[in-house]
């Protein structure tokens, strides 16, 4: 075969490739824009198809089985792809907005500085940090002991220095536990046995209730996670409390200063209940007492993320004492998604009222449940430090799974 020959062949074999693929291209796009997955709300018929923009039908056809929630398309007669069908409960959730403090024990103590200890003033080190602890880490147990709290571990210090005797640790870095052992040294400006670590057991502050079940007594507030001031870290606990608190003043925001609530609460007078998890997506736990909203007294359903349209909405929340007011919002921006994410949509304050005692979003407010078209869809979370009227919101239905809440309904109880 000369060269010419060849092309011609090379070119006819090209020619005859793309034949075969143009058919198929349309069908392989539809292939792929279908999803592997419908979350369905309790008013949505079990039997809905996809269809496109313009109404037509697409080359694959679907099917949904009698014993499984599930829907098979076809191309020319073969199963090609499948998409599971998930149905959300009918759950009602009163809507939260009032101001709540929350105070955290840590797990463990908290490591948030070194200072220098020594009998010899020319030669001062940090015994803990010469012992690689390091900012951030955890100690768990000292000698064994487990360290609760500050005093547990001044007593454990003390007596090792007493003794002449050292500590071992163990500690928590990020998700690695190792043991580093510490000799106490005596500071003779302060008459005591220490280790050159600046500590922490707790940490306290202000947020919003987004929501409360009155079926399981879960709630869930604030739709970000508690870092600590220093470490900037996400805070272990190891137990927790929520209490009602009351606003007492509030430092409008400006363009690169966020503002801020703030509050008054006593952690024995003003007890909720529990606080059993911080996540990113919010503190959780539940209430010893249930909550009211005297503007929503039979609750809210939820809307899941591909529901949310861009567009007019409300958040509820508190600016004095412990009014619950509502305000206009507009969804600017709605990211759904298949997995978790804190930043799901973005929010723009458009009242005027809160505009002009706030400046928009505020520190305090996250947490505000947000509400659109009669439905809880989310929570402000986080505002924009160059532009206070907008900042992010996340989905409820990701807070509801980080607070053990199953909002969809069990197949098995479906099937006939």
């Amino acid at each position: 075969m000369d060269k010419k020959q060849r092309v011609k062949y090379i070119l006819g074999s090209m020619l005859l490739l793309m034949m075969l693929v143009i058919p198929l291209l349309s069908p392989l796009q539809e292939y792929i824009s279908i999803p592997t997955e419908i979350n369905l709300s309790s008013s949505h018929p079990v039997n809905a198809s996809i269809s496109d923009e313009e109404g037509s039908v697409p080359a694959f056809s679907m099917e949904k089985t009698n014993t499984t929630n599930a829907i098979f398309h076809e191309y020319a007669g073969i199963p090609v792809k499948k998409t599971d069908m998930k149905r959300v409960k009918d759950i009602r959730l009163v809507p939260g907005g009032q101001s709540v403090g929350v105070e955290l024990q840590t797990k463990g103590v908290l490591v948030v500085g070194h200072h220098l200890v020594s009998e010899n003033k020319d030669q001062q080190t940090s015994p803990g940090e010469n012992g690689d602890i390091q900012v951030g880490d955890i100690l768990l147990k000292g000698n064994g002991k487990e360290l609760n709290h500050m005093e547990d571990l001044s007593a454990i210090v003390k007596e090792a220095g007493e003794k002449n005797k050292e500590v071992t640790f163990d500690v928590k870095r990020g998700e690695e536990t190792f043991n580093t052992t510490i000799k106490p040294e005596v500071n003779k400006k302060e008459d005591q046995f220490q280790i050159g670590l600046y500590v922490r057991d707790s940490a306290a502050g202000i947020g919003t209730m987004t929501f409360y079940d009155p079926v399981t007594k879960k709630y869930g507030a604030l739709g970000h996670v508690i870092a600590d001031m220093d470490t900037k870290k996400p805070i272990e606990i190891h137990e927790g409390t929520i209490v009602n608190s009351r606003v007492t003043s509030i430092q409008k925001g400006n363009q690169g200063v966020p503002g801020e609530k703030k509050a008054e609460f006593s952690l024995t007078d003003d007890r909720m209940g529990t606080i059993t998890k911080n996540s990113s997506f919010g503190v959780f736990g539940e209430l010893e007492n249930p909550i009211k909203n005297d503007q929503y007294k039979d609750g809210l359903p939820i809307a899941l993320d591909n529901e949310i349209e861009e567009g007019p909405a409300k958040i509820l929340t508190v600016l004095n004492g412990d009014k619950l007011q509502s305000f206009d919002v507009e969804v600017v921006r709605n990211m759904p998604k298949d997995s978790p994410v804190t930043k799901g949509m973005v929010v723009k304050i458009t009242d005027p009222e809160l505009l002009e005692k706030t400046g928009g979003i505020v520190q305090g407010m996250s947490g505000s449940p947000i509400i659109q078209n009669d439905k809880i869809i989310g929570a402000v979370t986080h505002v924009f430090v160059n532009d206070p009227t907008s900042g992010y919101g996340v989905h409820i239905e990701w807070m509801l799974e980080e607070a053990g809440i199953d909002i969809y309904e069990n197949d098995q109880n479906k099937a006939s």
